[in-house]
């Protein structure tokens, strides 16, 4: 029961402070907004957004575990990942593009990562969803790191079609190098083990991802016989 009531007080605190941020941001108040965004991350992980933003995903968790009771870690995942997006939205709004673009990434690979461990739409109503973070990131390529997690994403979401199409970005972005060859047709075979109506509710019929697993297989033959 303590560490319950831990948990909600630290998740009621962030939010309410998420609501201030919000207020300042509403109001073009970029500095105080950032000050309110690196006070509640100093206070999650021992550092503001941007210098978590550079940390690896396994440096951050260790952060938020550190000194922690189990049940309070995913907790506070999911405020700093909130936060994160925050310190983007504010990065973006005065135009530090670059900045925002790699805080913003740093909060999708989180959230694709802990959403690949549980259902997301159990996940809190407060945490951005992973298509507000890809919406964010859409003005320019994102890593082919990123388009594995979402294309792994899609597929275990249903969205069939939206992971056909992240893979051939996958593709092209690797100059169809033989393991993306076999990682694309082994997403084929997976889905093509499922029955019809989900390919449909996927939006990815049995005769297109039969299609799909063709195209891989010519590009196979094709990088096989490229002269080296």
């Amino acid at each position: 029961m303590i560490r319950r009531d831990y948990i909600l007080q630290m998740i009621e605190e962030c939010i309410q402070a998420l609501t201030q941020i919000r207020a300042l941001r509403h109001g073009r108040r970029w500095e105080e907004a950032r000050q309110a965004v690196d006070a509640q991350c100093e206070k999650l992980a021992a550092a503001g957004a941007r210098n978590l933003a550079q940390l690896s995903e396994t440096e951050l968790l260790a952060r938020l575990a550190l000194d922690q009771p189990t049940q309070a870690v995913r907790a506070r995942l999911f405020l700093v990942i909130t936060l994160l997006q925050e310190a983007g939205d504010i990065a973006a709004a005065e135009g530090r593009m670059e900045e925002a673009r790699e805080i913003y990434l740093k909060a999708l690979h989180l959230l694709l990562d802990v959403s690949a461990q549980d259902d997301p739409g159990g996940h809190p109503a407060f945490v951005p969803r992973v298509e507000g973070l890809v919406h964010c990131l859409a003005h320019a390529p994102v890593p082919i790191r990123t388009q594995v997690l979402l294309m792994r994403y899609y597929e275990s979401t249903g969205q069939l079609a939206k992971a056909e199409d992240t893979l051939f970005s996958v593709l092209d972005a690797t100059t169809n190098d033989p393991a993306s060859v076999e990682f694309g047709a082994a997403f084929y075979r997976r889905i093509l083990r499922q029955n019809d109506a989900t390919l449909m509710a996927g939006n990815l019929p049995r005769a297109e991802a039969e299609e799909g697993l063709q195209e891989l297989q010519r590009r196979e033959v094709k990088a096989a016989i490229q002269p080296i």
